[in-house]
């Protein structure tokens, strides 16, 4: 065994287990980059991966760097001295490239590797591998679903009752469409659960995480969701703040960057989020359109039933459906915007916009059919009835105050950016486009999701008759250097087209 002494580089790597030698001693040790450790204090033990200081400021001879995580997972701080051991990699890795070489994986070799990846065992270089090599070689219908159990076993899962619970989900590409926070009222205020973790935004002006914040607080812990749920009946927090399916989001963080959306990968990522939470009935909506994921009605389909194949063999009831993804959904795009149209929704306001009100209908009175709560075709029915009498906004209401906001919050009260831009029509005609990319940048550049209060407000959608002159889209941003980048792109890129 050598003793080393450590030194805090107050650096995180954001779940890998990393240590630093000086060069020195990782020539005396014979160690090199990528080499595994094992750093040991009292009774506690860590492996980690080897990274070389080049320098004596950031490892001097004798001392060992080491990242946050292993602070934290041995419970040491800086000077403490602790005993290293030379272990070989993982044999995840060996399990990788076997992926790479085109074999097939049974059930424990990924669960070996998830495990890792949870725990931090695997470098960057290595997880990128078993990303690639899942998506070039591709996971059959088998390797699909034990990739989805073994990212739901390496995490927590809600301890909740009932024989329904339900969920739904969104393929994306389309600007607002913010309807999970109008349908969770609905189903909960006719008595059924859905507990909904949610995303922040990655490349969106705002993810439902980042909306319903507006409302209330969303990063909660495990054991308070569960209570609130009890509770209301639901919730809308954020997935990353729970550890519910932890490696998923370790996975996404090397697919995003180059953008892998393997479609395995995409089913088991959805899927083990939604049984994560306990989920029994599932409805994913898929949005289709030139600039969504899902270009055509076929290939919506064929995926559609892929959910429902890899969702039974996790034993959940799966339905999808087919939405129009041309355009974006409601009028405000950005965190503060999405929120006031929610609530005018919820509110029954005369301003509401009705295309989110009609597609939050149509999705939760949908889920009420596959669930067995109402016969089929009755469902939009029962979801509007829950509406138009308040319920929905009076349990939207329990849930924002039980997650920690103001219940009496209306939507006139949230502020949005005052440094605005009017974009306005240059000749009378019909609208005959609304560009969702240009509308989903143009709110980014006006400082959307990290600004909450910055966006658009979007006045037209597809079929409108508008007069030259007319307000088509008001920037709003909450300073004149992000107005002006947000202007400048959206007269060039010319959002909405009129004919």
């Amino acid at each position: 065994m050598i003793e080393l002494k450590v030194k805090d580089v107050d650096i995180s790597s954001g779940g890998a287990m990393i240590a630093l030698l000086n060069f020195h001693d990782a020539k005396k040790f014979d160690l090199h980059h990528g080499d595994r450790i094992g750093i040991i204090y009292g009774n506690k033990h860590v492996q980690a991966i080897i990274d070389i200081a080049e320098s004596e400021t950031a490892a001097p001879e004798g001392s060992i760097g080491l990242f946050e995580e292993v602070l934290a997972e041995l419970g040491i701080r800086n000077g403490y001295k602790v005993k290293i051991a030379i272990e070989p990699k993982p044999v995840s890795v060996h399990y990788i490239k076997e992926k790479l070489n085109g074999l097939k994986l049974s059930y424990e070799k990924i669960k070996s590797i998830i495990s890792d990846v949870v725990e931090g065992k695997l470098s960057d270089i290595e997880l990128t591998y078993f990303v690639s090599s899942a998506a070039i070689r591709g996971l059959d219908y088998k390797e699909t679903v034990s990739l989805t159990r073994a990212i739901i076993e390496t995490g927590e899962t809600l301890s909740l009752r009932g024989k329904v619970i339900a969920d739904k989900h969104c393929t994306g590409g389309v600007a607002g469409n913010r309807t999970t926070m109008i349908v969770v009222p609905i189903i909960t205020a006719f008595g059924m659960k859905m507990p909904k973790t949610s995303s922040r935004a990655i490349t969106s002006p705002a993810g439902t995480a980042d909306t319903m914040e507006v409302l209330a607080p969303v990063s909660l812990k495990k054991s308070r969701m569960e209570r609130i749920v009890k509770k209301t009946g639901g919730c809308i927090v954020w997935g990353g703040a729970v550890n519910l399916a932890p490696a998923d989001d370790k996975l996404i963080k090397v697919r995003s960057p180059m953008r892998i959306d393997a479609e395995s990968q995409l089913l088991s990522s959805i899927l083990a989020k939604k049984k994560s939470v306990g989920a029994t009935h599932v409805l994913i909506d898929i949005p289709i359109g030139g600039e969504t994921k899902i270009p055509d009605k076929k290939e919506g389909n064929r995926i559609g039933k892929e959910f429902i194949k890899i969702g039974k063999g996790l034993g959940m009831k799966i339905e999808y459906i087919l939405s129009n993804g041309n355009e974006p959904i409601g009028n405000g795009i950005g965190p503060a915007l999405e929120a006031k149209d929610v609530l005018k929704v919820l509110q029954r306001s005369d301003t509401m916009p009705f295309d989110l009100e009609k597609k939050s209908v149509m999705l939760a009175g949908r889920i009420f059919e596959m669930a067995g709560k109402c016969k089929r075709g009755r469902g939009e029915k029962t979801a509007r009835e829950i509406l138009d009498s308040g319920r929905a906004m009076k349990k939207m209401r329990e849930i924002i105050k039980e997650q920690g906001g103001n219940p009496d919050v209306k939507s006139s009260d949230i502020k949005v950016g005052k440094v605005i831009y009017d974009y306005t029509a240059k000749k009378s005609g019909i609208v005959r486009d609304v560009k969702n990319n240009v509308v989903s940048n143009t709110a980014r550049f006006a400082g959307a999701p990290v600004d909450k209060e910055a966006g658009i407000y979007l006045y037209v959608h597809e079929g409108d008759r508008v007069k030259k002159g007319d307000k088509l889209i008001t920037i709003h941003a909450n300073s004149e250097e992000k107005l002006k980048f947000a202007k400048n792109f959206l007269i060039k890129s010319e959002g909405v087209e009129v004919r």
